[in-house]
């Protein structure tokens, strides 16, 4: 059924009246089970939000699920996923958005498990407030304590402290004062620029949208009304331009743009801009979207911009300001927030992306973790599920960023693991490491070719992995043996004997296991760099330091060897007498023992010891060396 003009008209002036209207974003939070969906339902139910509809229904879910006994459970209205009604909790983030004669609001629910913390940070990233929940009965808990500290970690300085479920203390204001005394204490530390304590009851609606009898000895707004006249804004229109490359638009030979949203200030047509890590200087030439040209783009419009010159953009890279340009490095310090079972290692190689660019990065140092319930330096060697610590961090190629407290927007990443492609971390940028800058590639004139072409050989790693005792040393010395009498220039790297001398520093905890082999990669790639056939033999446990090694190399120039002998029989060979020693528990950390062992998913060789002998398997190796031209 077609609308007439004058809805047309009348749905014109609503978006309009939208438009001219603030938007805050904030988000709930705080320990599990302090009312935060239901806030949320009662707020949106007392701004006239809620479709018949949806009230129809949320009547009838209170019925199925509701933990409210005859009312509406208006925390349902939030709680979407089956598995949260049924257990009555919050698992994912869910998001609103509702409105008021006076502001728009965007306001994000998250979980208060701890289990869950990565979805909290996920609705705190784009926050300006946050309103964090205090069951009356329970006080400051330790959860309450680790989102307030998350919050202001991620630039959020305006805080709400709702001390909910007030009426199941008789509306107390003794115990009132003492939670907000208690919040306060703890707080004041942190950086906020606002912080409103709130007596509410969710359930029944005191304070939410209209201030409470029962509560007569508080003076202050109610939730609604302070998060209608609070000013959060982060004034980003006047922060120095910043403009992410997503993409080079290219319809036709004419046309050459560069995509993406501003992430910051502003630009108009003639401004110069300058590419954030050639230095590129231009001029801009025009604005455009999908329907107009613009003669000025601002913060958080998605728009195309074309330069005057034909200057080299790309995604990852960034437009910005001549006179206020970002960092350009591949070494910074960050705060990050550890979300996944598997603990952060330093040395371990990870996917680091921003909002544009992506790169492999190395934690290269974890220079402390952080308590979260005293707000202290703790040391640490690594970082488990949940916890927040300070990290130096070395990215494989250089990052145009700002800092996270300059711009939230290019000051931050989430760090991905390289096999899974499941999102670890998330970080926020504290500076660049000053040592960055004083280091550059010095330019060689002999290089690899014209070693290798000397040799008359192709550079080559092979790299053997396999448990302790399996016979990778016996059998890349047989290796050794035969190259070497085909005239073939060949070095071993044998883990017993790199551990006298170069990693002699190392133990055996996970960390210490990824450093080594992260070393043993380097010094492979130098000396097939010089030319030679490098023959690594490691246990190497982990999957993603050997994937690391093999991305360090040229392509076709690593060559993974798994030496495959059953556990069992590596414990009957025990050549060292290592395997007794574990097995009585007077060795930590053995590989297969103690510690796993994650065994090739694609090798390029395959060797099993108890089907053929060291000659066998090494005459194997070398006839798939010459078959592959590598030799």
């Amino acid at each position: 059924m077609d609308i007439t003009r004058s809805e047309k008209a009348a749905n014109l002036d609503f978006v309009l009246d939208q438009e001219g209207r603030s938007l805050l974003r904030f988000i709930t939070c705080g320990s599990v089970d302090d009312g935060k969906s239901t806030l949320i339902g009662r707020l949106l139910y007392d701004a006239n939000m809620i479709f018949d509809d949806q009230l129809t229904g949320l009547e009838s879910d209170s019925v199925r699920y509701g933990t409210v006994g005859d009312d509406v459970d208006f925390a349902l209205l939030l709680d979407g996923l089956e598995a949260e009604r049924e257990q009555g909790i919050t698992i994912d983030v869910a998001y609103r958005f509702f409105s008021t004669n006076k502001r728009r609001f965007v306001v994000a629910d998250t979980p208060g498990h701890e289990e869950y913390t990565r979805n909290m940070v996920t609705g705190a990233s784009t926050a300006d407030l946050a309103v964090v929940l205090v069951d009356a009965r329970r006080g400051v808990l330790q959860q309450t304590r680790r989102h307030t500290y998350i919050c202001s970690l991620l630039g959020i300085r305006h805080m709400v402290l709702a001390v909910n479920k007030i009426d199941l203390v008789d509306y107390d204001e003794v115990l009132f004062n003492k939670i907000r005394a208690d919040y306060e204490s703890f707080s004041s530390a942190l950086g906020f620029e606002t912080l409103c304590a709130i007596p509410t009851s969710a359930r029944y609606g005191e304070n939410v949208a209209t201030l409470s009898k029962r509560t007569g000895w508080y003076s202050g707004p109610t939730l609604l009304r302070h998060l209608e006249t609070v000013v959060t804004e982060r004034m980003q229109a006047e922060s120095p331009f910043r403009f992410p490359v997503q993409y080079v638009s290219r319809p036709n030979a004419s046309f050459r743009g560069f995509a993406g949203q501003v992430a910051s200030g502003s630009i108009s047509v003639g401004d110069p801009v300058v590419v954030a890590k050639s230095g590129q200087l231009s001029k801009v030439k025009t604005i455009v979207t999908f329907d107009e040209e613009l003669a000025t783009a601002v913060d958080g419009q998605g728009v195309t911009i074309v330069l005057e010159d034909q200057v080299e953009v790309s995604r990852g890279n960034m437009l910005v300001s001549p006179g206020a340009r970002p960092h350009v490095t591949d070494q910074f310090q960050a705060h990050i927030v550890w979300f996944d079972a598997n603990s952060l290692i330093p040395g371990r190689s990870y996917l680091l992306k921003t909002e544009n660019d992506s790169t492999e990065a190395t934690i290269t140092a974890l220079k402390y973790a952080i308590d979260i319930n005293r707000f202290v330096q703790r040391a640490a060697k690594t970082l488990c599920m949940n916890e927040v610590g300070v990290c130096n961090i070395s990215t494989q190629a250089p990052l145009a960023f700002d800092t996270y407290a300059e711009n939230r927007a290019t000051g931050n990443f989430i760090l991905i693991d390289r096999l899974t492609n499941s999102t670890l971390g998330a970080g926020m940028i504290d500076h660049p490491l000053r040592r960055a800058q004083n280091i550059h590639w010095q330019s060689l004139e002999i290089g690899r070719a014209l070693r290798a072409k000397l040799l008359r050989q192709s550079p080559t790693v092979i790299w053997f992995t396999g448990l302790s005792g399996s016979g990778k040393s016996t059998v890349a010395n047989h290796l050794e043996k035969l190259l070497y009498s085909k005239g073939r220039y060949t070095y071993i790297l044998d883990g017993d004997n790199i551990r006298h001398g170069l990693n002699r520093d190392l133990g055996f905890t996970d960390e210490d296991r990824v450093e080594n082999i992260r070393r043993v990669a380097e010094v492979a790639k130098l000396m097939a760099d010089a030319g030679l056939i490098v023959i690594v033999s490691f246990i190497s446990p982990f999957r993603s330091e050997r994937s690391l090694a093999r991305e360090m190399m040229e392509d076709g120039e690593f060559i993974e060897v798994f030496v495959d002998t059953p556990l069992e029989e590596c414990v009957r060979r025990d050549p060292k007498g290592l395997y007794r020693k574990a097995l009585r528990g007077e060795i930590a950390n053995f590989t297969g023992i103690s510690s796993d062992y994650e065994p090739p998913q694609n090798p390029d060789l395959h060797l099993k010891t108890l089907t053929a002998g060291p000659d066998d398997l090494a005459m194997e190796i070398s006839d798939w060396l010459y078959s592959n031209g590598r030799m």
